[in-house]
């Protein structure tokens, strides 16, 4: 059962890391600009969207050092790049907040990939 796991959380940690092709400094300076018109009341990381920052966390880390939740945050940034990728019906005036839902996760739709989208 612990060897299912863990090749699963391999391919889990292989996948996010094919698919999340921005490095956490440019992921942070893109979440960060982002919101560059808004009134940060705080810490200005507190307005990133919860699954950017919890992406950043997962890049900050070692694999040994991972949790059940960054497992879960990583199997999320995949899906969500995946679902944008794979979805066909969006038109051209949709295209620029796909984008910017591609880069809120780390993944540079204009950057090559070696994804198999």
């Amino acid at each position: 059962m612990a060897e299912n796991s863990d090749l699963i959380f391999d391919l889990v940690w292989q996948e996010f890391h094919e698919i999340v092709n921005m490095t956490s400094d440019e992921l942070r300076a893109f979440l960060l600009a982002s919101g560059s018109g808004e009134v940060f009341p705080g810490d200005p990381e507190s307005q990133m969207p919860e699954l950017g920052r919890q992406v950043l966390r997962v890049l900050g880390k070692r694999k040994i050092d991972l949790t059940q939740d960054d497992i879960e945050t990583m199997q999320r940034a995949i899906d969500r790049v995946e679902d944008a990728l794979t979805d066909t019906s969006f038109d051209a005036e949709d295209d620029d907040d796909r984008r910017r839902a591609l880069l809120e996760v780390g993944h540079n739709p204009l950057r090559p990939s070696r994804m198999g989208i």
